[in-house]
């Protein structure tokens, strides 16, 4: 009995502090560094503060969503002076990522979901979470409205202070007749679940002793629309599922099986590298998925897909069995509804400033894949910089009072960055000098209109933030260092002039680094598209895929769990059970 109670509050014990787990792991892979792990993570363990007697003046903070923006928000929130709320109708966390690898059994589902309640109950802070559904925001009187998840029937209403949107989005269908009917879509761990299903129950209903031999091509055959990293991926995975586990248990049907991935565009993976988009090309094509490019789906009935050939307009028909459609987000129904109220109704996503705040609402902001940056045009302020770095007012700018602000230029407009940088230019000097077409002197002056000059074509490098979990997570890291040091800068701003006022902006504008990207191409072979045009193609690349995904987990416990899975999966093989 002793022995019992002992092992139980040892359990209990790394259950309420996890970061005894990592501490254990530290000591045992590295005895001397357990003191350095020690007090770097002492305020880890530190008390929360107490705020009995200023808890009527919190600030609430409400947060929409618990996907990837919404989640690095409430994990990099330290802050305890803010009386958190957190709704959704997910009461988990899923590493979306690795949905594909859940569709073929290589990874189970609840490897890669944590619930809610399991990431802020480790908050120093208060922060309460509901199950429930928001249906309606009231900008101007600072409330929301909720709808319970349980029953449908019981609503409430949310005031805040502050409000973070980051509910995501959802699949966009193009308004394809039959595709909400008769396809699959895989933005959610449940949809990985059905496809999974879906794929044992056309293999055994191709196994009946009644079904044609043109039935059973027809079921067999499993056909993907969009051939953009998750649609490549499923084909990828699909594909070895079928040839290393299936294969060997329905060996009658293994004949039948095909594969098609179906791309409107002239190639698979346009966002990647050309080097990868033409060996994934070929890849697929020597393992037998059919790649077919320039074939737009105009119809999805319930045992056919019509496509249109993009260069010739020719339709025709084509069987299936499974249809899975990945190709792109559309904009939620609360985003719709919210983006009129606010003027914004001709617009696909939110859009917000460089601070992630929704324009025309001071105290909303918006995460993720449901919004987007409205980065500022040089050109829109051309006139307000030049008085701003005209500091002596002679009507000319020298290159010593532009250097004052270039800085402060680049940080508020990143676009001046990367302009220089793709002519190759060192300074803001080798600007000036293309500009005025003579040799620039550290005398040489500029008037207004030799400055709209040399900055015109700046503009032109702007670029939307794509719609990816890399994004959303910086973004919520960002709004939560944001809301950590809120009252440190209001007193001591550490952002870029005000070009168009006094003083300075409270922070820096959110700025998105690119880490990086892979596209699983199955047979153990990834391909990797890393900063600095780095390509990498093979088994190598595989491996760092493995490495990153699984140091991107949320928790320990994750960790754990998805690398015994792909443990599993190597000894074992992947499961073939309709479960």
């Amino acid at each position: 009995m002793r022995s019992f109670t002992f092992y139980e509050r040892v359990s209990r014990a790394f259950n309420d502090y996890p970061s005894l787990s990592k501490f254990l792991v530290v000591f045992t892979v590295s005895g001397g560094g357990v003191v350095a792990y020690a007090e770097a993570n002492s305020t880890n363990g530190a008390p929360a503060i107490a705020l009995s007697e200023s808890e009527n003046v919190k600030k609430k903070v409400v947060v929409l969503g618990t996907g990837w923006a919404g989640t690095s928000f409430l994990k990099n929130l330290k802050n305890p002076t803010y009386d958190v709320q957190v709704i959704s109708p997910r009461n988990y966390f899923a590493f979306t990522p690795l949905l594909p690898s859940v569709t073929c059994g290589t990874v189970e589902p609840r490897s890669i979901v944590e619930p809610i309640r399991n990431i802020v109950r480790k908050k120093h802070s208060d922060v309460q979470y509901c199950e429930a559904e928001c249906y309606k925001i009231d900008a101007e009187n600072k409330k929301i409205y909720c709808r319970s998840t349980q029953n449908g029937k019981e609503e409430f209403v949310v005031d805040f202070d502050y409000l973070i949107i980051s509910v995501g989005a959802r699949v966009n269908t193009f308004n394809t007749p039959g595709v909400e009917e008769h396809c699959h879509f895989l933005k959610e761990v449940e949809d990985a679940q059905r496809i999974r299903r879906t794929v044992i129950d056309c293999f055994e209903r191709a196994s009946l002793p009644n079904v044609s031999e043109e039935e059973r091509k027809r079921i067999l055959h499993f056909a993907i629309v969009g051939g953009g990293p998750t649609g490549v991926e499923f084909a990828a995975v699909l594909h070895d599922f079928v040839k290393e586990d299936l294969v060997t248990l329905y060996p009658r049907v293994k004949d039948q099986v095909k594969i098609t991935l179906l791309e409107a565009g002239d190639h698979i993976l346009n966002m990647f590298d050309k080097r990868i988009t033409t060996f994934a090309e070929d890849k697929f094509r020597r393992d037998g998925i059919d790649v077919k490019t320039g074939s737009m789906v105009v119809k999805v009935s319930e045992k056919e897909i019509s496509t249109k050939e993009v260069k010739n307009g020719q339709i025709s028909a084509m069987p299936y069995g499974m249809a899975v459609w990945s190709t792109g987000i559309g904009t939620r129904p609360i985003i719709v509804d919210f983006m009129k109220q606010i003027g914004q109704a001709n617009r696909r996503v939110l859009a917000t400033d460089e601070w992630l705040r929704v324009e025309g609402c001071d105290s909303i902001y918006a995460l993720g894949d449901c919004a987007t940056i409205n980065q500022r045009k040089v050109m829109e302020d051309i006139s307000a910089i030049f008085s701003k770095a005209d500091a002596d007012n002679s009507g000319t700018l020298t290159v010593k009072e532009f250097r004052e602000v270039i800085d402060d230029i680049c940080e508020r407009y990143p676009q001046v960055e990367l302009y220089l940088k793709k002519k190759q230019m060192g300074d803001i000097f080798d600007l000036l000098k293309e500009s005025k077409g003579d040799d620039a002197k550290e005398s040489i002056e500029l008037n207004i209109e030799e400055f709209k000059s040399a900055l015109s074509q700046v503009d032109s490098q702007m670029k939307n933030l794509p719609a990816t979990a890399q994004v959303a997570s910086q973004q919520g890291v960002y709004l939560a260092n944001c809301f950590n040091r809120m009252e440190e800068c209001e007193k001591n701003p550490e952002g870029p002039l005000r070009f168009r006022g006094t003083g300075r902006h409270r922070f820096r504008p959110f700025r998105y680094k690119h880490l990086g990207q892979f596209a699983p191409l199955g047979g153990e072979q990834t391909a990797a598209q890393l900063p600095g045009d780095w390509v990498s193609i093979g088994q190598s690349s595989q491996w760092l895929w493995y490495s990153v995904y699984t140091s991107k987990q949320v928790s320990w416990r994750n960790r754990v769990l998805v690398v015994t899975d792909w443990t599993r999966r190597f000894i074992f093989g992947r499961d073939s059970s309709r479960i």
